[in-house]
């Protein structure tokens, strides 16, 4: 049986933190790795919050932000019973610690970087990767029935740029700048609005461009007040079951579906199944 000492994920969005919050869960000592400037969505699941609070929880687990890749650190945050979340947008943590596990939860749609020999299991999710030539396994993230899935050898499903199926909406439901600028929220993640309410305005040079709501629904994801967007960026997520609020605050089902397959393999490798 294997000792597995430390793993890295890159990413601490919705989807990664639901990989974060299950290994953790599980026992596994982990640390996070993020950009300067996260634009999740879904940001009452998503770590990645703690970049700009400091610490951010979900479902009873804090990730707190730390400053460096001092294992000493590292290992304190994890004692006290917190995620550690590191601005760390090459990976640089990688070469220094040389962990056992590195997943890749981006979710870039492309490789950022990552590849086969960071550690001795390398797992990416979604299509960018190759498994055995990129990483050692690929996980599937497209909405259906291979959704999880997990490949030793070949790729995740090219991504389609059509968002999943949620109450009979796909594209309809996400809404992206109509601008560049500076972005205003009108409402809240969990509130319900309707077709057409207002919803955020991005501040232009020229002036304040309103952005409305493409269906009713509930506000399911929204980036933070402030963040400086670019035209055509997603900025918002809207669920049309109206009754599904609760579903704002916590792991989707997708990542759950998608953390679990990455356990299997975290999990294998450890008892030196793979």
């Amino acid at each position: 049986m294997r000792s597995i000492d430390l793993i890295i994920v890159r990413g601490a969005g919705d989807l990664a933190t639901g990989i974060l919050h299950r290994l953790f869960r599980a026992g596994y000592p982990v640390l996070a790795l993020e950009t300067e400037r996260p634009a999740a969505i879904r940001r009452q699941v998503s770590f990645c919050e703690a970049v700009y609070e400091g610490t951010a929880t979900v479902e009873g687990v804090t990730a707190r932000k730390i400053d460096s890749c001092d294992i000493s650190v590292i290992r304190s945050t994890l004692a006290a019973g917190e995620i550690p979340l590191l601005v760390d947008p090459e990976a640089e943590a990688v070469r220094f610690l040389q962990p056992d596990v590195v997943v890749d939860a981006i979710i870039a749609k492309r490789n950022l970087g990552t590849h086969i020999k960071m550690a001795p299991l390398t797992v990416a999710v979604g299509p960018g990767f190759t498994a055995g030539d990129d990483v050692t396994a690929v996980v599937e993230s497209m909405r259906g029935h291979d959704l999880g899935r997990i490949y030793l050898e070949g790729a995740a499903e090219k991504n389609t740029g059509i968002p999943g199926n949620i109450g009979g909406y796909t594209a309809e439901r996400v809404i992206h700048s109509p601008a560049a600028g500076i972005l205003k929220n009108a409402v809240r993640i969990g509130e319900t609005v309707e077709q057409g309410d207002i919803i955020a305005k991005v501040e232009t040079e020229s002036g304040s461009i309103p952005v409305n709501a493409s269906i009713s629904g509930i506000v399911r994801g929204l980036i933070r007040e402030g963040y400086t967007v670019q035209k055509g960026l997603k900025i918002c997520d809207i669920d049309p079951r109206k009754t599904e609020a609760k579903n704002c605050f916590t792991i989707s089902d997708k990542a759950r579906c998608i953390a679990g397959s990455v356990l299997e393999l975290v999990n294998a490798y450890e008892h030196g199944r793979n």
